[in-house]
């Protein structure tokens, strides 16, 4: 029986894992967390609005479903693609095909201030340290009477206008004015400034214009302040410097302006592209080793003139397709390239608030929102994930509450 070796139990792991099992192969899923992560739901862990385990799942409670199929808790340290083995830190596994789709991890284009200071959302972790910052910071603003630290402790700056910084930016203000403002009497929410910088012309950019106006005049009524073409050029622990001139006192510096694929890319020993991506076959394959498959945020591959985008929706129909290809080979049948179907994109501003676009049909405002929420929940993993995430959202939608407001580790 042959064996397939899946890395990286992401949005195409796990669904190359699910399309593999019960097909007459073995398959052996390795990953350094024990989970699967919902990361487009990150920043609600981070603005108090969810649990973060309503938003990973268990990879061993998924593999037992799964017929020939096991996991195994590990990093990977090396992989010798001639040998057809990978080493790990439970030790070598050997494979026939191998999936490779560790995900990404945040650029910060080679400025060490930056990736020193700033905050971003790509680990479970992640989520509750930035939550238990902005709370503490807020703790720290009552507690301060120099007017002008006061300020700097309640100043958020978010760079970055693709979805994630508009969502983090639209979560952030209604936390302060909704339920901060409540929570901290002695202070004045509407102080608070949230900075939302983006070095284009306009945000959202993979989305039509209209949309774009859409977000931005939404944005600004609900009190964030968004900047256009202007870059953060450096940063310290109190104050942020933008285009070299400009300097904002802030304690709170988060970053969602750019991926590159994880250090795990490197390991493979092949020539990397742009963010060091994996340039992959018109099958997922490596050029010199049809064995191997590179899936998600890690390959790179052109269609229609332009580099698939690194999004979950790319990943699981990579994951997929890799799944198919390595059955069609093993059953000898023809193999067929990938091809992208782009279902469309979509980014929710705020409550009652969003933005979509599908198939020539874009919409925004309150349709928009309830097509996101719905799609959330369906992609999400686990009965009890869901339900815990549809009460939570039902919960601030009626009462303007979200009950995560707990700080879990101090800051030093």
């Amino acid at each position: 029986m042959k064996r397939v070796v899946v890395v990286g139990m992401g949005f195409g792991g796990v669904r190359a894992a699910r399309e593999l099992a019960g097909q007459g192969v073995e398959v052996v899923l390795v990953d350094r967390n024990n989970y699967h992560l919902f990361q487009p739901l990150l920043y609600q862990v981070a603005t108090a609005g969810l649990e973060q385990e309503s938003i990973a799942y268990p990879i061993r409670a998924m593999v037992r479903g799964l017929p020939r199929t096991r996991f195994i808790l590990a990093e990977v340290t090396a992989i010798d693609l001639n040998g057809k083995t990978i080493e790990t830190s439970s030790g070598p596994i050997s494979y026939d095909y191998l999936v490779v789709g560790a995900g990404s991890v945040t650029n910060y284009f080679g400025n060490q201030e930056l990736a020193r200071h700033a905050f971003d959302l790509k680990r479970l972790a992640d989520g509750e340290q930035l939550r238990n910052h902005v709370l503490t910071s807020f703790e720290r603003a009552v507690a301060e009477t120099d007017p002008e630290a006061r300020k700097a402790l309640m100043t958020f700056v978010i760079v970055g206008g693709g979805p994630t910084g508009v969502e983090f930016a639209g979560a952030l203000i209604e936390l302060v004015h909704f339920v901060l403002s409540k929570d901290y009497p002695e202070l004045n929410a509407r102080e608070a400034r949230i900075m939302l910088v983006e070095a284009a012309d306009r945000l959202l950019m993979a989305f039509p214009e209209k949309l774009s106006t859409y977000a931005v005049n939404k944005l600004r009524t609900m009190g964030v302040e968004v900047l256009f073409n202007r870059k953060v050029t450096s940063a310290s622990a109190t104050a942020v410097e933008l285009d070299g001139v400009t300097t904002i006192a802030t304690r709170t510096l988060f970053w969602s302006a750019g991926v590159c694929a994880a250090p795990l890319a490197a390991l493979l020993g092949v020539e990397q592209g742009p963010g060091g991506r994996i340039p992959v076959q018109p099958d997922l394959s490596l050029k010199d080793h049809p064995e191997v498959f590179v899936i998600g945020d890690m390959a790179f591959l052109k269609q229609d003139g332009a580099a698939l985008p690194m999004v979950a929706p790319v990943a699981m129909q990579m994951g997929i397709h890799v799944a198919k290809t390595i059955l069609a080979r093993e059953w000898g049948r023809p193999v067929q390239p990938f091809r992208y179907h782009d279902k469309g994109s979509m980014a929710t501003i705020g409550r009652s608030a969003a933005v979509a676009t599908t198939h020539g049909l874009n919409l925004r405002g309150y349709p928009a929102w309830l097509a996101w929420l719905l799609l959330h929940l369906y992609y999400l993993i686990g009965f009890r994930n869901r339900i815990l995430v549809l009460l939570n959202w039902g919960w601030y939608y009626w009462f303007h509450e979200r009950q995560v407001r707990l700080i879990t580790d101090h800051e030093g």
